[in-house]
Parts: structure tokens; C-alpha cells; sequence
């Protein structure tokens, strides 16, 4: 893990291997269980992963209020490093920040994965497109985020005090991005024309927290993009299903 300067912003950053060049935008949550899959990416891509300010070791900015602002950020890191046909992948919120930079503008990149990825809304105003985390208590969300949550939802009574306060630091920094409105841009819909990539809409099928259904409507919503559901897997098909969703993605840019 190496601290990027971008523009001023300190970044942390994980950077490994030595193939394409491969951006990942963590999801809001369990960042560290997600190492092994980053791990596993570096064996066939340079691997660049930087943790949304205000989560890790690196302090917030004050002025990084938004997912508009992360957005800017990572544009201004692809420039700062300048690399070239990126394949840009994003996790939940990290999807929905995908979505923001390539909606902004997407000259440096060549494909997009968006693996559960929140950000749009398609609902109707009194109806939910995502399960409402900070209602609901972990024994009703873990169900809704894993499919096998015995085995992969954290377990807080084996944690460390320094991870239990990263948990911590991650759920206030969920709030401090996506709370209002929840978990979406209001206007994001009406610019998806411009996510023109070719796009690889990758969900698990026994995702609770935003439901399979969702990954259609957002596949259908986007210019060229394709719907890949995987098996045995929640909202977290990164920490669930490393394997299938490395697999898909190879296969998704080979095409």
C-alpha cells in the first residue's frame, strides 16, 4: 500500500502486478475481505486500487463530500499516472463511481465492470431499489448481503479492536457519501447514454440488498452492456465468488 498525492488529496493505494492496467473501486464495506480477490486480479493485471478517502489509514478530506467529488478524484489519478486503456471494474459504491467518472469522461478507458453496483435510481419514489443498511440490524442484513453468511460475514467477537474500528470508519463513510439521497444519483439516469463502454453488469443471484432485478434494469439502461449472474453469491460477489467473477471479466475482455 503506497500514499498517491492527487491534486493535493493523500490517496492510498494498493498497486500490484505488472499486465493491462485494471482500476478498482472498493465497495462501501468489508474492504479488507476483498484482498484476496485484488490479489488473485494482479496475477493477470496491474492491479490499482485506491480506498475512497476517509477509509484506511488516510484521513478524509473535508472538502470530498460527494460521489461526484471521488469521481473527479480517480479521473485525476488515471491522468496523474497517466494510464491508458484501463479497464475500470467498480464494487457497489465503487460501481456507482464508475459510472460518475465515465459519464464525465471516459478517454482513458476501454471497458467497465460493474459488479452489484448501486448509484441510479429506477423505482418509484415511495418504492426502494436498495435495502435501507443503517435500519436494519446485522442478524437482517448479513441474509440480504451474503449468501452463505455464516461463512463470509464478519465475524466481530475474532475481530481486533483496530479492525472492528475500520468497520466502524467504513459505515460512517458510507453515510458520509451516499446517504442523501441513499445510495443514488437523482439525475444519473438521465446521462447513462454516455456510458457508451462495452460494460459487463455482473450480480449474485441471491443478492438481497439489491436484488438481480436491479442488475437488469441498470444493463438495459446502459448503451452496450451485457448481464452476467453469479451463482451462490450476494451483494458481494468479489468476497463470495472470486474465482467466477475473475473468470467473467477475462472472458468479458478477451471479447
Amino acid at each position: 500500500m503506497e500514499t498517491l498525492d492527487i491534486k493535493g488529496f493523500p490517496v492510498e493505494t494498493h498497486i500490484a502486478g505488472s499486465g493491462p492496467p485494471l482500476l478498482y473501486l472498493h465497495a462501501e464495506q468489508y474492504v479488507e475481505q476483498v484482498r484476496p480477490h485484488l490479489d488473485a486480479l494482479a496475477k493477470t493485471w496491474r492491479v490499482i486500487a485506491p480506498r475512497h478517502p476517509g477509509y484506511g489509514a488516510a484521513a478524509g478530506a473535508a472538502d470530498l463530500r460527494s460521489v461526484d467529488d471521488l469521481a473527479y478524484l480517480y479521473l485525476d489519478l488515471l491522468d496523474e499516472l497517466k494510464l491508458d486503456d484501463v479497464v475500470l471494474v467498480g464494487a457497489s459504491l465503487g460501481g456507482w463511481i464508475a459510472l460518475e467518472m465515465c459519464v464525465r469522461n471516459r478517454a482513458r478507458l476501454s471497458k467497465l465492470v460493474l459488479v452489484s453496483s448501486v448509484g441510479v435510481k429506477f423505482s418509484g419514489r415511495e418504492e426502494r431499489d436498495f435495502a435501507d443498511l443503517f435500519y436494519m440490524s446485522d442478524v437482517e442484513a448479513f441474509p440480504m448481503l451474503f449468501a452463505d453468511w455464516q461463512r463470509h460475514a464478519p465475524s466481530y467477537a475474532a475481530m481486533s479492536t483496530g479492525q472492528l474500528e475500520e468497520l466502524a470508519r467504513e459505515r460512517q463513510m458510507l453515510a458520509h457519501y451516499g446517504w442523501r439521497p441513499y445510495l443514488h444519483n437523482p439525475g444519473l439516469k438521465r446521462w447513462l447514454h454516455r456510458v457508451d463502454l462495452p460494460t459487463l453488469v455482473l450480480w449474485g443471484e441471491a443478492d438481497g440488498f439489491a436484488k438481480p432485478s436491479y442488475g437488469q434494469s441498470l444493463a438495459s439502461a446502459l448503451p452496450n452492456a451485457e448481464l452476467t449472474v453469479v451463482r451462490e453469491a450476494g451483494h458481494y460477489p468479489e468476497i463470495e465468488q472470486s474465482e467466477a467473477v475473475i473468470r467473467a471479466i477475462d472472458a468479458f475482455v478477451q471479447r
